[in-house]
């Protein structure tokens, strides 16, 4: 029988992990492709995509070519807005927005990728203007 040892905690995912699931997941969910297909697709169980996108499980470089054919993007896709990732020395996390973690969050959720989906669709400016005027002043009156 094995003893739990409670002064052993449980290690936490790496942040880029996480960041590479997230992107993993926003990717899935923008073609509408379950986890199931995507896991059939890489040859994995739908539980092993689970674990990839909550950053629980490092994906591979053969497992994340894989999956970057199956949802059609280079593997470079999955590491770009990375907070903190520098390139000669510069820290383009530095730069970034101080929300990039929940803009990040939001564009990966369910309600932001289907408001995401359903404003790019809207063609006239002008009316993409009176709608974001429209959720300010929702936001507004909730506060």
């Amino acid at each position: 029988m094995l003893i739990p040892n409670p002064g052993k905690k449980k290690a936490e995912p790496n942040p880029v992990d996480i960041h590479v699931g997230h992107r993993i997941r926003m990717r899935r969910a923008w073609m509408e492709m379950s986890q199931t297909t995507l896991a059939e697709q890489v040859g994995v169980t739908f539980q092993q995509v689970q674990k990839y996108e909550k950053g629980i499980n490092r994906v591979g470089a053969s497992r994340l070519q894989q999956i970057a054919d199956a949802l059609d993007v280079p593997p470079s896709y999955f590491f770009e807005e990375m907070p903190g990732a520098g390139t000669n020395g510069f820290d383009r996390g530095a730069v970034q927005s101080q929300l990039q973690p929940e803009i990040i969050d939001f564009a990966s959720s369910d309600e932001g990728l289907a408001l995401i989906r359903a404003f790019s669709r809207i063609g006239d400016a002008s009316v993409r203007r009176r709608a974001i005027g429209f959720l300010k002043a929702i936001a507004d009156g909730n506060g």
